[in-house]
């Protein structure tokens, strides 16, 4: 029930004045009880505390990995694991059939915070524009790479087994073919 002030404190009053006037009133014959409505007890205003306001979030800071790697094979195994982990969804399970739909060599060029400074093909599959863009856009997507720590900078190469249903390997991780 919702606490109204003026409501609770004019009952109050009434009841107040009611029973002063009982008790001051001569001794007359006794009348018939007066039947009064009910009222409720007055109860003490409930307190709505305010829900604390949420603290705004912290803006997520950026983790960036380190490879420990001293040459570009090495870190290759690093960056073909951290395209992996970005694209669960999109990467083939098991091993790949003997007829891909295609395969590309892209060379890629890191920065010593992790970034693309560039990346060129070696392999390209021409017959498939489609899958060079996707591939292209999804290395970029991924950086920050795990920086080189110990190189500086880093240029490593991979080799990308592109399936039909769009889902890929990288050779470096690859499960093999049929």
């Amino acid at each position: 029930m919702k606490y109204r002030p003026s409501l609770y404190s004019a009952t109050t009053a009434l009841l107040g004045a009611v029973a002063l006037l009982a008790a001051c009133s001569s001794t007359s014959p006794p009348q018939e009880p007066v039947a009064r409505p009910h009222l409720p007890a007055p109860q003490a205003p409930a307190v709505v505390a305010a829900a604390p306001k949420a603290a705004p979030k912290p803006a997520p800071t950026m983790v960036i990995k380190t490879s420990n790697a001293t040459n570009p094979r090495a870190y290759r195994s690093d960056a073909a694991s951290h395209l992996y982990a970005l694209n669960k969804e999109r990467i083939y399970k098991g091993r790949m059939p003997p007829l891909l739909y295609a395969i590309g060599v892209l060379q890629v060029e890191v920065d010593e915070h992790g970034q693309v400074r560039n990346v060129s093909w070696m392999r390209a599959p021409n017959h498939a524009p489609e899958v060079m863009k996707e591939i292209e856009k999804t290395v970029r997507a991924a950086a920050p790479f795990p920086a080189p720590a110990k190189m500086g900078k880093v240029v490593y190469t991979d080799t990308w087994l592109w399936h039909k249903s769009g889902r890929f390997q990288l050779d470096t991780l690859t499960e093999g073919q049929d």
